[in-house]
């Protein structure tokens, strides 16, 4: 079986995430319309999934470890099945809710699990170009994503975008079933149950709060509690995690530089890239009164473009280095999120595709730069916390990123006499969530020289042996 066929397996259900996010996305006015909920309102259906990812994400390696990685891959795949499809009979915003966290439970386990078998399975010289290829079928799903969400919700009805996953967790379940080797641990520490708790409540607390401000869903006390509360419980966390030995999201990971610099750098850039996929679909329909479909014909060049970087990713880095693209293509990337400012509805789609297709060839070599150095120093018994404290971060800032992009919003058109969401609504949350990823490269500048050296071929040239993943 050649190396990289579990790579493409894994590649099964990040397609199957990645195209749901962004087909919903396209279709969020539709789907408001239909279910009668302001459309703004509908970025609960976003942020309760990838809240849900952030909540379950940290026990996926501890589930792995117990349970096998094949069972619990597979079994994350039935789970995010089911609740796709149950999506699809929803009737109202709460239970479109309930159906999207039951998708993100299933999420939580399958992505992060996914890679924990690639890198315990590829060669550290090799990473790179695995986590970048792991992305190009997976990519596929923002690249059909827009324009299958605006095909289907134009000619069909939106819910047959949640129905058309069924077919594909099909086949991931019976690919997985037949190649992935079921990695477990023979020793493996007690689950830190109440680690499992305090994070939980703090992050719904934290995340949830901070999505519903302006949204007038709870008073402002509820709100004001929910935040208070979610603080409380991540400071409770992490007293609780320096004194127990094996604590669900191990914060030591973080005194490695290339760690905390993926995790917390990494957290800043997602904001604003977590805020495109949700601000880009409204400014081109609300804004512009383009059609789901238009709208999606033109958001799909952002993944076109990422997925003409992946070819080129691992031979960038290696020569350039880890911190000189992090630093200098971070401000790049953020410059073509707020370059989206600047896009009125007399903007040619000539131009627009351009600084979409170009912004998101850079933007995914900054994902491949962030995602492969985080593993470039971690030893083999702590990479299953790795991999789930990172997933952990990454989903809380895309969500967050979300959040944010909406509070802008809410802040542009309150005190108009009309609710309407308008175009001139959309620079100041462009401009923000670009300045916050931005601010990234602060974090990339601390890191040492020869940062991720240890991912890159060079290391060879003078005889040192290829190692794996876990011979660090």
């Amino acid at each position: 079986m050649p190396r990289y066929f579990v790579t493409l397996i894994v590649a099964v259900a990040l397609f199957m995430e990645t195209m749901d996010s962004t087909v919903i996305a396209t279709s969020l006015p539709a789907i408001a319309a239909d279910l009668g909920e302001d459309p703004i309102a509908l970025k609960l259906a976003l942020t309760s999934y990838l809240l849900s990812l952030a909540v379950f994400i940290p026990i996926s390696g501890w589930m792995a470890d117990r349970f096998g990685a094949r069972t619990v891959f597979r079994a994350a795949i039935v789970v995010f099945t089911v609740g796709s499809a149950a999506c699809g009979f929803a009737q109202g915003l709460p239970d479109f809710i309930g159906f999207r966290i039951l998708q993100g439970m299933g999420g939580a386990m399958m992505v992060p699990v996914g890679r924990l078998v690639i890198l315990r399975s590829i060669p550290k010289a090799e990473l790179i170009s695995a986590l970048a290829w792991l992305t190009v079928p997976a990519l596929m799903g923002p690249v059909l994503g827009p324009p299958l969400g605006g095909f289907i919700t134009t000619v069909f009805e939106w819910r047959w975008i949640f129905w058309i996953n069924i077919p594909i967790g099909l086949l991931g379940f019976v690919l997985a079933t037949r190649y992935i080797e079921n990695f477990r641990e023979e020793t493996v520490p007690p689950l830190d149950i109440k680690g499992f708790f305090l994070s939980g409540i703090g992050l719904t607390g934290i995340a949830f709060g901070f999505t519903t401000i302006g949204q007038g869903l709870f008073p402002p006390a509820v709100v004001a509690g929910l935040m208070a509360v979610g603080v409380t419980s991540v400071f409770l966390y992490i007293r609780h995690a320096r004194k127990v030995p094996n604590p669900l999201l191990d914060l030591d990971l973080l005194k490695i530089d290339t760690f905390y610099a993926s995790v917390v750098g990494g957290f800043l850039f997602r904001l604003g890239i977590g805020a495109s996929p949700f601000l880009l679909p409204l400014f081109f329909q609300l804004g512009f009164g383009m059609t789901a479909l238009q709208s999606g014909l033109l958001t799909f060049a952002t993944a076109i473009g990422a997925i003409a970087m992946k070819t080129t990713a691992a031979p960038i880095l290696r020569r350039l280095g880890f911190k000189r693209i992090l630093v200098w293509n971070a401000l790049l990337s953020a410059a073509f999120i707020a370059a989206t400012a600047l896009f009125t509805s007399v903007t040619p789609s000539a131009v627009i595709l351009a600084v979409l297709l170009v912004g998101g060839f850079f933007k995914s070599l900054q994902f491949t730069a962030i995602n492969s150095i985080a593993y470039a120093d971690i030893h083999e018994k702590a990479m299953s916390r790795a991999t789930s404290f990172a997933s952990v971060a990454q989903q809380l800032s895309m969500s967050a990123g979300v959040a944010t992009g909406a509070l802008v919003l809410e802040v542009e058109r309150m005190g108009r006499d009309s609710h309407q969401v308008l175009a001139s609504d959309f620079p100041a949350a462009f401009l923000l969530v670009g300045a916050l990823a931005a601010s990234s490269a602060l974090v990339f500048m601390r890191l040492p020289k020869d940062a991720g050296s240890s991912l890159s071929r060079r290391a060879h040239a003078v005889g040192e042996p290829s190692e794996t993943v876990g011979q660090i």
